[in-house]
């Protein structure tokens, strides 16, 4: 009974996780900038289309997707 302790079987999930985390704090200035826009079209500072939200979205997407590479979200 007092044999070795196997602590390996959670640490695919542990690094997982870890690397989830670090990806959500990258993209934490790109989260940001949405939430801006958002509140900018709420207060009337920007126009509310759908047009310019998308092309909005599409921008940060790309700019989130060239600065982060392979750590970026995919959605």
């Amino acid at each position: 009974m007092g044999g070795a302790v196997d602590y390996s079987f959670g640490v695919p999930s542990v690094m997982a996780e870890l690397a989830r985390v670090g990806s959500d704090v990258l993209a934490l200035p790109f989260d940001m900038a949405r939430e801006q826009y958002a509140k900018s079209v709420r207060a009337g500072l920007v126009e509310r289309s759908m047009i310019a939200s998308a092309k909005f979205e599409h921008a940060v997407s790309a700019l989130e997707r060239f600065t982060l590479g392979g750590m970026a979200r995919r959605y």
